[in-house]
């Protein structure tokens, strides 16, 4: 399958694809706005709420140290979560869409 006689116009069009896109793309983008906002909640806090970060949580350690590990927490958790969605729901719909394409090569 070299790709040069397929209609990748009419493909992009076919609604298995169409559905692919439309699901990832919404799935991808809200994983983008909740990352996004974790990441720059710190800084924020760090500089309008500076007597919050420094709340005494455990001995020494204050509130802004386990801001700064949660935040790898919530990136493995994102992680995570999107490979579990892509193994479960995006791959199958991939598996559909090329097997239109390969039914496309052939005619």
């Amino acid at each position: 399958m070299d790709g040069k006689d397929i209609n990748w116009a009419g493909l992009a069009k076919n609604p298995k694809f169409v559905e692919l896109h439309t699901k990832k793309k919404t799935f991808l983008v809200t994983l983008w706005c909740f990352g996004s906002v974790a990441f720059y909640l710190l800084p924020i806090c760090a500089g309008y709420y500076p007597e919050l970060m420094k709340m005494k949580i455990l001995g020494r350690l204050n509130f802004g140290y386990f801001f700064c590990l949660l935040e790898f927490a919530v990136i493995w958790v994102i992680a995570l979560y999107y490979a579990y969605r892509s193994n479960n729901f995006f791959d199958p719909l991939t598996r559909d869409v090329i097997d239109v394409i390969e039914k496309e090569a052939q005619k």
